[in-house]
């Protein structure tokens, strides 16, 4: 049962991203504006939290619950913030700026995104087996810690749909790995973004299926993991690492569109592609609530 499940879910999957996309692809309000001055929708968001998770609840029927709490509840939240978080009263920069923000009696997108994901994380986590207070803590810091991980991921075109099928195929995390196969072309292409939905949404997927999946020492070691590499993204850019390792670099470029490979047409994409974009973040690179995306550093 568990192989015919595992089976279906990637193409459950990959078809209720496609769907997903189909029916969003074109909403004015998801437009946005790249550094390439490629236009390009950030429908792919909620078409990667949808398929996403639609595919692990069939592979793993068991962590229905926890999954479609992570996966949607992270997406629903990042995509508030990739909606409004241009807006003057959701400006702040960081944590810190958040925190500011809320004592001058301001809440913040980012705020409401940053509690959303906690929340998910811990509901998510406390939904899974091992339920000792430990376990729970630990999961929901995996969950919501990956989910922020792949957001921070999220500055060029394809990195993060590459580093969750990197991250995903080792986990067999069916759900995730066929969504972001799906999306992938269009996100190489420009023609759609991620944005905080579609990350968030993927990195609290992959820390529900490795959270399922471990115990206590795992989850510890992973959260480990998790937090020395958000420290290090403040004091330095993963973009830079990248471009500065020969076979990271060709990995993140393989497959994206150049700057000249021709302008676009008058309507964001067509039926035979379907691509991605990103918001600027502390890299210098993307941050999806931002109006103009991937910009240069």
């Amino acid at each position: 049962m568990r192989f015919v499940t595992g089976a279906l879910a990637g193409p459950v999957a990959g078809g209720v991203a496609r769907a997903a996309l189909r029916a969003l692809r074109d909403s004015p309000a998801l437009e946005r504006t790249n550094f390439h001055g490629r236009r390009v929708s950030l429908a792919g968001g909620p078409a990667l939290a949808l398929g996403a998770t639609a595919g692990a609840v069939v592979q793993r029927p068991e962590h229905a619950a926890a999954t479609v709490v992570a996966g949607l509840g992270s997406g629903a939240v990042g995509l508030y913030d990739d909606l409004v978080g241009g807006r003057p009263e959701h400006s702040a920069k960081g944590f810190r700026g958040h925190i500011g923000a809320l004592r001058q009696g301001r809440v913040t997108s980012g705020l409401v995104k940053i509690a959303g994901v906690g929340a998910a994380g811990l509901v998510a986590a406390a939904l899974l087996p091992r339920r000792r207070a430990i376990d729970v803590v630990l999961g929901a810091g995996v969950i919501a810690g990956s989910a922020n991980l792949f957001n921070l991921l999220d500055l060029r075109p394809g990195r993060a749909l590459k580093a969750g099928l990197a991250a995903g195929t080792p986990l067999g995390a069916s759900g995730p790995i066929g969504a972001a196969s799906a999306l992938l072309p269009a996100d190489l292409g420009e023609e759609i973004m991620l944005g905080d939905a579609g990350a968030n949404a993927l990195g609290a997927l992959l820390g529900t299926a490795y959270t399922a999946r471990t115990g206590t020492f795992g989850r510890l070691a992973a959260l480990a993991g998790i937090v020395a590499l958000t420290a290090a993204s403040e004091k330095v850019s993963f973009t830079k690492v990248i471009e500065a390792n020969p076979l990271l670099n060709r990995l993140d470029q393989w497959g994206r569109r150049g700057p000249d490979d021709g302008p676009d047409d008058d309507t964001v994409g067509d039926e035979s592609e379907m691509p991605e974009m990103s918001a600027e973040g502390p890299e210098g690179g993307r941050r999806p609530r931002k109006p103009s995306q991937y910009p240069r550093g």
